[in-house]
């Protein structure tokens, strides 16, 4: 079956994150009004990377990192859809390295939309993690739906920032409805 008989097609990459579980929700969404099929994306890599894996004394078994991985999709699968399942016809990938490059080779179609959520903010987050959503913005072949940051994210990172240097908070702001 040649790629074009296949049909469209909706990546969507996985973590567990909250932001992950937003684009995976909004991928389903986006397949099921398109007709399209969904491709659920989780990418692992050894602890330390390649390097320091085959250096290792006694590295874990690739077979068993690969499983934990999988295990992670069928969790996150799980979260955000319950025991029904997107509704529409979906497949499961788990690929190894990193997370942008897993997403932007699994969509390589032009006729392929990849879904990608926020990710971590903040200046330390960029600097240690580099940014998914920016990779495949750079590098993907296909349509890039890059979702952004849920305002209930900031507002939790704001009460989170506020605890942690030990400002007064008012709990009643937070059941305040904002217009």
């Amino acid at each position: 079956m040649s790629e074009e008989e296949r049909g469209p097609r909706v990546v969507a990459g996985v973590s567990g994150s909250p932001g992950s579980l937003a684009a995976l929700r909004r991928a389903a969404a986006e397949a099921r009004r398109g007709g399209a099929e969904l491709l659920v994306v989780i990418a692992w890599e050894p602890p330390g990377g390649d390097f320091a894996h085959r250096s290792a004394l006694s590295p874990l078994p690739t077979a068993t990192l690969r499983l934990d991985a999988g295990r992670r999709l069928l969790a996150a699968l799980d979260t955000a859809f319950g025991d029904a399942g997107p509704g529409i016809p979906y497949q499961g990938l788990v690929v190894r390295g990193t997370p942008g490059r897993a997403l932007v080779e699994t969509a390589d179609r032009a006729d392929d939309l990849l879904v990608v959520g926020p990710g971590c903010r903040g200046r330390l987050n960029r600097w240690l993690f580099p940014s998914v959503t920016r990779y495949c913005l750079a590098h993907a072949a296909c349509p890039v739906l890059a979702l952004p940051p849920s305002p209930l994210s900031r507002e939790l990172a704001s009460v989170h920032r506020r605890i942690r240097l030990r400002l007064p908070l008012d709990a009643r702001e937070l059941t305040e409805k904002r217009s």
